[in-house]
C-alpha cells in the first residue's frame, strides 16, 4: 500500500492497522502509544479521540482479528475433502502452513492472554475468551451434525490440541507440532464418527 493510499484511510482505521501490526509483531506491553501514533501517522490527541486508553486499543486489536480468524478456520474445514476427521486435520495443516511464514508470531489471542495473565478482567481477555469459545462452539456444531457422540467434549479436546500446538510451535519454531496435533485430532474424531450424539 502506498503512503497516499494509507493516508486516505480514516484515522481510526489507520490507528487499528498500526496497532495490530505492532502488537502482533512486538507484543502489547512492548509497544507504546507513541509508537502506534507514529506508525499510524496521527497525533496522540487523535488516537485518544478514538480510544479512551491503550487498553481499549488492545481490546480492539483482538476484536478485529476475531471474525477473520474464525472464517479462516471454517474455510480450511469446509474446503477439505473427506469426512469430519479429515476436515479437522485440515485446520491443523492450515495452521502449520501459516506457521512456516517468516512473519508468523503465534496466536495473537494466546500471546495477549499471557501478557495480561494478572488482569483477568481486562477487556481484551474477555474478547480472547469469547473468540476461543466461539471456535469451540462452532466445532461442536459441526460434530453434532456428523452424529458424533458428545460433540461438545470432542470439540474441547480438539481445541486443547490446537492451543497446545500454537504454544509448542511458538517455543520450538517447528510447524511439525501442528501437523502432529492434527493427526491426533483426526484420530479422536475418526474414532467417534457414526456414533449418536447424547440427548
Amino acid at each position: 500500500m502506498t503512503v497516499a493510499a494509507s493516508k486516505a484511510k480514516p484515522a481510526r482505521e489507520r490507528i487499528i492497522d498500526a496497532a495490530s501490526t505492532l502488537f502482533y509483531q512486538e507484543g502489547i506491553r512492548t509497544v507504546s502509544v507513541d509508537a502506534v501514533v507514529e506508525k499510524a501517522g496521527v497525533t496522540k490527541k487523535t488516537l485518544y479521540y478514538h480510544f479512551k486508553s491503550k487498553d481499549d486499543l488492545v481490546a480492539e486489536y483482538l476484536s478485529v482479528r476475531d471474525q477473520p480468524n474464525l472464517k479462516l478456520f471454517e474455510t480450511w474445514f469446509e474446503s477439505a475433502e473427506g469426512d469430519a476427521a479429515d476436515k479437522v486435520e485440515a485446520i491443523f495443516l492450515g495452521l502449520a502452513k501459516s506457521a512456516r511464514h517468516p512473519k508468523w508470531k503465534g496466536c495473537g489471542f494466546l500471546r495477549t492472554a499471557a501478557e495480561l495473565a494478572n488482569l483477568p478482567g481486562h477487556p481484551a481477555m474477555k474478547i480472547g475468551s469469547g473468540h476461543k469459545k466461539k471456535f469451540e462452539d462452532w466445532l461442536a456444531k459441526q460434530f453434532g451434525e456428523k452424529r458424533i457422540a458428545d460433540p461438545a467434549a470432542i470439540a474441547r479436546q480438539v481445541v486443547l490440541l490446537m492451543d497446545g500446538a500454537f504454544s509448542t510451535m511458538l517455543i520450538h519454531r517447528d510447524a511439525a507440532y501442528a501437523e502432529e496435533a492434527g493427526r491426533a485430532a483426526k484420530s479422536i474424531v475418526r474414532a467417534c464418527l457414526g456414533t449418536e450424539p447424547r440427548r
